[in-house]
């Protein structure tokens, strides 16, 4: 079955781009291409996509609405951002929201459609130049931003939520293996990783792979 895909891009340029690439790779399928937050969310609920491409900055709002939307519907939903540099500030909100990859705008049509089957998989593609923007928003904190928010929360006197082996996946995860490849890694089934992965999003009240790994790292357990 080819991944069905759905594209959330206001500028005609790129969402022509995204489109071209989808089409290119017969694993890939597109199910619908819109501009708008509105347009987003009534998509999401008719055509029910595997995977969802969204840019931040939408001129009815905000991206990351498209993304609680989306992973909200379907746990198991990947979405990949699709941002510039000037939309650095909400990479950890998307974060948070249940984004599960980030791929600049200008990437190559081929990493493009290649980054879309890797998150599919249970990957967590993220360009090169998107991750140093991340690990420079936690070393250097917005003006005003509380500390606290920012260093991970001490866990010294509780005790981990998550198993063993809950946390020995989820560390294998948060490396960028898929589930086939942790299950490799482990000698178990795929099957089995998936049951911890959604044992582990219960326990941390999350919705997405990025998202546990976002909230186990600023609670300590990673």
């Amino acid at each position: 079955m080819t991944i069905k895909v759905l594209v959330v891009e206001d500028e005609p340029g790129f969402s022509q781009r995204f489109c071209d690439a989808i089409a290119a790779e017969t694993d890939l399928s597109l199910c619908g291409a819109t501009a708008t937050v509105a347009g987003a969310r009534a998509l999401l609920d008719t055509l029910s996509p595997d995977v969802v491409l969204v840019d931040l900055g939408l001129p009815d709002g905000d991206g990351v609405d498209v993304i609680r939307h989306a992973v909200t519907g379907d746990s198991n939903r990947d979405v990949m951002v699709v941002t510039m540099f000037s939309d650095d500030g909400h990479l950890i909100e998307s974060i948070r929201a249940g984004a599960t990859g980030y791929l600049l705008k200008d990437a190559l049509p081929k990493d493009i459609a290649k980054s879309i089957m890797q998150v599919h998989a249970g990957g967590s593609p993220i360009s090169p130049a998107i991750a140093r923007r991340v690990l420079q928003t936690f070393r250097n904190p917005p003006a005003g931003a509380s500390a606290e928010r920012i260093a991970p929360i001490e866990t010294t006197d509780r005790p981990s939520p998550l198993s063993e082996r809950e946390t020995e996946i989820l560390r294998l995860v948060a490396k960028g293996l898929n589930f086939k490849e942790v299950a490799s890694v482990l000698s178990i089934s795929p099957h089995t990783v998936i049951t911890h992965v959604k044992r582990i999003y219960h326990k941390l009240a999350v919705h997405s792979r990025g998202e546990a790994v976002y909230e186990a790292s600023e609670m300590g357990l990673l």
